[in-house]
């Protein structure tokens, strides 16, 4: 029953570990500092940081926007629709 119980305490520990990962790649890729990514482990503020992540401009859009703005390319209007 012990082996069980150690069982189950490393695969939460695993799945933590992998949802804290997964979180800073997607906040780092976003243009956002890594470290946000930990507001996802506060509970109602992981909402509001999900929500800003979803609807909010990611710093990484204002710099392609910017950069072709000034490359003389046509404006940035965000991601293809996809059907």
């Amino acid at each position: 029953m012990a082996a069980y119980g150690l069982f189950i305490v490393l695969l939460f520990l695993v799945i933590f570990i992998l949802q804290i990962v997964v979180c800073w790649r997607i906040a780092s890729k976003a243009g956002y500092a890594g470290v946000a990514s930990l507001l996802m482990l506060i509970p109602l503020v992981n909402f509001i940081v999900l929500l800003i992540f979803a609807f909010g401009e990611w710093p990484i859009e204002a710099r392609l926007r910017a950069a072709l703005a000034t490359a003389g390319g046509a404006p940035y209007t965000g991601p293809p629709a996809t059907i």
